[in-house]
């Protein structure tokens, strides 16, 4: 059973060598509907069928867990410099396939070719970061002494860790928990979303060939149900679930009872504030960017904006100007700038949100009819720019998740702040200004897992990324992301 297991890990992984069409002419094309034990992965440049894979059956689950289970002693007592040196491989191993991973980023989640590339810069630059901080993140504590007594507090790996990874960033989010996972001696199943199956094949494949142990990370495709049994399985340590606020309450529900840790990092209605002593110009390619970037599918995406009123319309003529240079198109098109939404169920929700608004007094600043491919029943859809909004309105509250950013005037930081904090959510907050010292005052009273002050839209891994209310609890990166990952344990030892 195990080497079956990994035969089947190993088989998918060289799937990936399949072009789209080799995956097409299995006989998937639009409009085809899965088999029971089957996920499909449409592509939402065209609607077709990129690729398609078997969903995991409960024998190969247990197999998957018991291979995990065999493995986590040999692993944890390997030396820290060991699994350094393979992280960092695979890693590599995984830049040395920039292109194709690009390419197949694109049919995936429609992200535009130019922009693909650059994520595996970002799981790079975060695992590095992660690396080069685990000794001292790892290491053990040792207390003052005392006669006749040695005390010291060590951090052991928590056993199995369950990452189940959302597609919008598919290869950054899941890179958050599975590197220092490992490196604090964990061992690891990836769970990705049926939209990209393939960054887990990626995962997997770097790994092997980086020299990681069998056992110690491996993957798995699985229906939603699927996922709630390997949750409530008893040799799952932890959960790191990274999605929406939905699918967070249901991980909390299937690891209910069994006091194992469980991080959620859920959804965010990200906002920005722009003083009037804020350079402009700068705010608003920053804004205009975090808002729209990935199609304005990112939890840390800027989707409300408050402008102090002496700025007001200079900021949003400014912001208008530049959302029309954005050149919406297929994701496989190296000129496009803005790419399709992940599914045409995602833009049918946004644009359901802009015309209630505009239906409740909001205005809309961009003709969508110079957008030529933004076509209702399509996954296409042309970013969006509001004003006259306000907080009775769902799309000034409620998660969009795509190319529609709202904009609103406000009289001075109070009244910002107020509306910034209206919000059942809490992932980052941005505020811009040249007063940095009133900036960071203002950051203060800020309820959010990230502050930014003349930036938005950015993970640094030296620093926690986290949230507050709805946006989810524990932490991934920085030194205190180990801290979820590990557990302390206690020495007292007595010499007599």
């Amino acid at each position: 059973m195990k080497k079956s297991q990994q035969a089947k890990n190993r088989a998918e992984s060289q799937a990936l060598s399949q072009s789209k069409s080799q995956v097409k002419s299995k006989g998937k094309s639009k409009g085809d509907k899965p088999a029971a034990n089957e996920q499909q992965t449409v592509s939402p440049i065209d609607g077709s069928v990129y690729v398609s894979r078997q969903l995991a059956g409960k024998e190969r689950v247990n197999a998957c867990v018991d291979r995990a289970v065999q493995a986590k002693l040999s692993w944890q007592a390997t030396a820290l410099d060991t699994r350094k040196v393979i992280c960092q491989r695979a890693i590599d191993i995984l830049l040395s396939h920039k292109e194709e991973i690009g390419l197949e980023l694109s049919w995936m989640i429609g992200r535009p070719i130019r922009y693909t590339g650059g994520e595996l810069h970002g799981v790079a630059e975060r695992s590095e970061y992660m690396i080069s901080v685990s000794d001292e993140a790892l290491t053990t504590l040792t207390l003052l002494e005392k006669p006749g007594l040695t005390r010291y507090i060590k951090r052991e790996p928590l056993g199995v860790v369950l990452v189940i990874a959302p597609w919008n960033y598919p290869f950054l989010t899941a890179v958050n928990a599975i590197i220092p996972a490992l490196l604090a001696g964990n061992c690891v199943i990836l769970k990705h979303s049926a939209q990209t199956p393939l960054c887990a094949e990626r995962f997997y494949q770097a790994f092997d060939e980086a020299g990681l142990p069998e056992g110690v990370f491996q993957f798995l495709h699985l229906s939603h149900e699927s996922t709630t049994e390997l949750i409530g399985c008893k040799e799952i340590n932890y959960v790191a679930f990274t999605g929406s606020v939905e699918g967070g309450i249901r991980v909390e529900k299937a690891a209910l009872g069994r006091f194992i840790g469980v991080g959620l990092e859920l959804g965010g209605k990200d906002p920005a504030y722009v003083r009037q002593d804020a350079d402009i110009e700068k705010a608003v390619e920053t804004i205009i960017d975090g808002a729209f970037f990935n199609s304005g599918q990112s939890c840390c995406g800027i989707e409300r904006v408050y402008v102090h009123r002496s700025v007001y319309d200079e900021f949003v003529a400014q912001s208008v100007a530049l959302t029309l240079q954005y050149k919406l198109g297929r994701a496989d098109d190296p000129d496009a700038t803005l790419g399709p939404m992940v599914r045409t169920s995602a833009a049918d929700f946004v644009r359901a949100q802009v015309k209630e608004a505009i239906a409740q007094g909001a205005v809309a600043h961009i003709d969508e009819s110079l957008f030529e491919m933004s076509q209702e029943g399509t996954a296409f859809l042309a970013p969006q720019i509001l004003t006259q909004v306000n907080h009775l309105m769902r799309v000034m509250t409620e998660e969009s998740f795509g190319p529609v950013m709202g904009i609103m005037k406000v009289s001075d930081d109070q009244e910002a702040l107020e509306l910034m904090n209206d919000s059942p959510f809490g992932l980052t907050a941005s505020i811009f200004t040249k007063d940095i010292e009133t900036g960071i005052a203002l950051g203060e009273l800020i309820e959010t897992g990230t502050f930014f002050l003349n930036r938005c839209d950015y993970l640094d891994p030296a620093l926690a990324w986290t949230g507050v209310k709805q946006s989810g609890r524990g932490c991934s990166l920085s030194q205190l992301g180990f801290d979820y990952l590990t557990r302390p344990k206690s020495f007292y030892i007595k010499h007599d």
